[in-house]
């Protein structure tokens, strides 16, 4: 593991640990020993990024488990935890996070090219979370292999999205909805519209209409290697 690839699994552990759902402060350490029992790997949440730095993670907290619980039948651990792992995968640069499940992380932990950090708090240990990442590069010239590599790619489709605005509802604003509900955006009216590629923002554009039809007009592509909010 080079210096370059063990940064990445600091800065994704770093990243992580401040979005996940907890009421107490968390800190991340870098365990040398997994001591997570077999029942707790075997109820974490994975997932996988691919981009010129592509990884597997896995994260172990239960006490996402219990949120879900108790806002909504709706909502998993896996919408929960997604979020976090959104997160930790941005560090990594230009890619796309795949679907995230409940899975069984023993195999991803006992890696030896995977990193796996302890989430702690003031209570001890509270959760586990796990990245193994491949195609990383140290030098300039490797990173245009690795970009020559992703050429083979050029043909697969994503998706792309057009976003307004957002709002942040609670579950129990979410269930009240009925037709007619007025939900405020955070967005003035006039300001640009963001362009997503697979979840990831790459532009800003502006609303028109083509022959009837919605379509955005690109104002602005963005430096997609800096993670944006």
């Amino acid at each position: 593991m080079n210096t370059t690839e063990t940064s990445l699994h600091l800065d994704a552990a770093r990243a992580i640990v401040h979005l996940l759902p907890s009421a107490a402060p968390l800190d991340i350490t870098e365990a040398h020993t997994v001591e997570a029992t077999p029942a707790e790997l075997a109820n974490a949440v994975m997932a996988s990024f691919v981009g010129n730095v592509s990884a597997d993670v896995a994260l172990v907290f239960p006490e996402a488990g219990a949120v879900a619980e108790a806002d909504s039948d709706l909502v998993t651990m896996v919408d929960v935890l997604r979020p976090p792992l959104e997160g930790a995968t941005a560090v990594l640069g230009t890619g796309v996070l795949g679907e995230a499940r409940a899975d069984d992380a023993t195999a991803l932990t006992a890696d030896d090219a995977s990193t796996v950090f302890r989430i702690t708090s003031d209570a001890g240990t509270v959760g586990w979370f796990a990245i193994r990442t491949r195609g990383v590069q140290a030098t300039p010239a490797a990173r245009a292999v690795s970009a020559e590599k992703l050429g083979r790619i050029n043909s697969v489709e994503m998706a792309l999205t057009v976003e307004i605005g957002r709002a942040r509802m609670s579950v129990r604003e979410v269930l009240s909805l009925e037709p007619g509900t007025v939900i405020e955006l955070d967005r003035s009216a006039g300001a640009p519209a963001d362009i997503l590629l697979n979840g990831r923002l790459i532009a800003h554009g502006e609303i028109v209409v083509v022959d009837q039809d919605y379509a955005v007009r690109i104002t602005e592509i963005l430096d997609t290697d800096t993670p944006h909010a």
